[in-house]
């Protein structure tokens, strides 16, 4: 049996697991290999191998890696809740930095209870419990869920379209989680529990040091838009994804989707009249790869004309620099998620004139020759309210030299709040990955095997050009609409299946389509429901407020 790792070759003459493996061929990835990659799939660290395989190893510098971290740990937390309070079950909810955000169902946390769990997990680690997985039947989990009071699985596996699938058992316990896992709970040693009322944030490393807790990040305008997501959801009457599938049962989508995209307008018109009051002349609207910052600033623009305002709408991606004069990243390809991709001397300039009063020749990017235009545009700005939108309207450098009384900022972002269950989460990313395998496959002619690729690199621009500033906004707007995944189910779904397993990417695909088994697509009635100006639209196509 041939084992390549690293460039490295080695025959075993028995199966061996994928540790020992580690331990063998690459000794110095001994301490911080989370499992491994091979082709697309992750490999568990107590895997047999028993054929020729070429592996890579999962370290915390990996997405996944971080994920098998997680999920890991999220099961010594669950079993130190069951030790320590007894009954009581949590909600697992949303990233905030390296942390996740979590609170029980029935009551608030305090410190004593936060410091007594952060305890019980750390005896839990010393234990070094394994993890133990089997293979179960869907009515053995629906009946052992049910049985132990977790109605929210015992629901949601019914709509499961297998019969069997795996379970991971520890301290007498079984949990279901949607991914690989370590060995045992000794694994899981960095972390550190901190009271955030009425909940806690379960605080874990960051890729640049994998053995102790990441220093906590405070971000209350975001936690509190992630609030108001949950008051939305309270009054929408839908937390988990099974909540949506037993209305497109029942037939209820299409109402649901009205009082969505009417919350969403509220939230707008709110934005809206915050800025008239604060008497800005220009605003910037910023936010992450697919939140849906055009549809957003367009939507806007006509909140404010609505106040007697006169807005006009820029776009940043105007002031890029010819492709071949854009900085390259490591790989040799232009940082095009990079602040030095856009000529911001002559953004400044711009802005300054227009405030001033001034006519001023506007930019216009070609992206199908990578150039700006020869000729540009004159705009005068007048009495009217400049309104520009792109990934680096946050950044201090495109306004400190403004007058901050003229300035306005808004943060836009999918902050979903929407579970698989109380336990599994659905990350903000993934939402916002769909978003984008949708839109990108129509319109801007771009396989999902594409997007896959890039996407780590686009989530290396967030973190260092975008997520850094979001606190700085004036206003945050959350641009997640709790009716999408059956939508954007509709779409994905079959391109996704596609990707074979032999292509890198196909383990990030398995992972949405992991998501999207658990919802049901939405029905061609409920898809007549969605508005011409919705966000969604930018995605999906049919939106009337520029050509798709």
């Amino acid at each position: 049996m041939k084992i390549t790792m690293l460039g490295r070759e080695k025959t075993f003459d028995r199966p061996v697991t994928v540790l020992d493996i580690v331990r063998a061929m690459a000794p110095e990835y001994e301490k911080t290999a989370l499992g491994c990659f091979c082709g697309g799939r992750a490999l568990e660290l107590n895997q047999v191998i028993d054929k020729d395989s070429a592996l890579h190893p999962i370290t915390f510098q990996n997405e996944e890696g971080r994920r098998i971290y997680e999920r890991s740990l999220r099961f010594v937390l669950l079993l130190a809740l069951r030790r320590v309070l007894p009954g009581q079950d949590v909600r697992i909810e949303h990233s905030i930095g390296y942390g996740v955000y979590m609170h029980l169902l029935d009551r608030a946390l305090d410190q004593e209870t936060v410091s007594a769990l952060q305890k019980e997990m750390k005896a839990i680690v010393r234990e070094n419990l394994p993890f133990t997985k089997e293979k179960w039947t869907k009515k053995q989990a629906i009946d052992y869920f049910e049985k132990n009071g977790n109605i929210d699985k015992m629901r949601l596996l019914a709509y499961r379209p297998y019969d069997y699938f795996n379970v991971y058992l520890c301290g007498g316990m079984a949990e279901y989680f949607y991914g690989a896992m370590l060995p045992s709970t000794g694994y899981v040693g960095a972390f550190k529990l901190r009271l955030h009322a009425p909940g806690m944030v379960l605080q874990m490393p960051s890729p640049d040091d994998p053995f102790k807790p990441s220093a906590f990040v405070s971000r209350p305008k975001i936690l509190s838009v992630f609030a108001q997501s949950n008051r939305w959801c309270d009054i929408l009457g839908c937390q988990n994804s099974v909540d949506l599938n037993d209305m497109i049962v029942t037939g209820d989508l299409p109402d649901f989707i009205r009082v969505n995209e009417a919350l969403h307008d509220q939230s707008i018109g709110e934005i809206a009249q915050g800025i008239a009051r604060r008497g800005a002349r220009a605003v910037f609207v910023a936010g992450p790869s697919s939140s849906g910052k055009t549809t957003f600033s367009n939507r806007l623009c006509i909140h404010l004309r609505v106040l007697g305002l006169q807005p006009v709408l820029i776009s940043l991606d105007d002031f890029y620099l010819d492709r071949d004069a854009i900085p390259l990243e490591a790989d040799g390809q232009p940082d095009l998620e990079a602040l030095s991709a856009l000529d911001v001397p002559l953004l400044r300039q711009c802005v300054s004139r227009l405030l001033a009063g001034e006519t001023v020749t506007m930019p216009r990017f070609n992206f199908n020759t990578s150039k700006r235009e020869p000729q540009g545009y004159p705009l005068t700005l007048g009495n009217r309210i400049l309104v520009m939108e792109g990934i680096h309207g946050l950044n201090p450098s495109l306004h400190e030299h403004f007058d901050p009384k003229l300035v306005a900022k808004v943060y836009i972002s999918e902050l979903t709040c929407l579970n698989l269950d109380h336990h599994n989460r659905i990350r903000t990313t993934d939402a916002r990955l769909l978003r984008r395998i949708v839109r990108d496959h129509p319109f801007r002619g771009t396989t999902p095997e594409e997007t896959l690729t890039m996407w780590n690199s686009v989530r290396r621009g967030e973190e260092t050009w975008i997520f850094p500033f979001q606190e700085q906004a004036d206003f945050v707007f959350n641009s997640a609409l709790h009716y999408e995944l059956p939508v954007l189910k509709r779409y994905a779904y079959d391109l996704l299946m596609k990707i074979p397993p032999e292509d890198p990417v196909y383990l990030s695909a398995r992972r949405l389509i992991k998501i999207l088994h658990y919802i049901l697509p939405a029905t061609d009635e409920a898809m007549l429901d969605i508005p011409p100006l919705s966000l969604l639209r930018e995605f999906i196509g049919g939106c009337t407020l520029y050509h798709s």
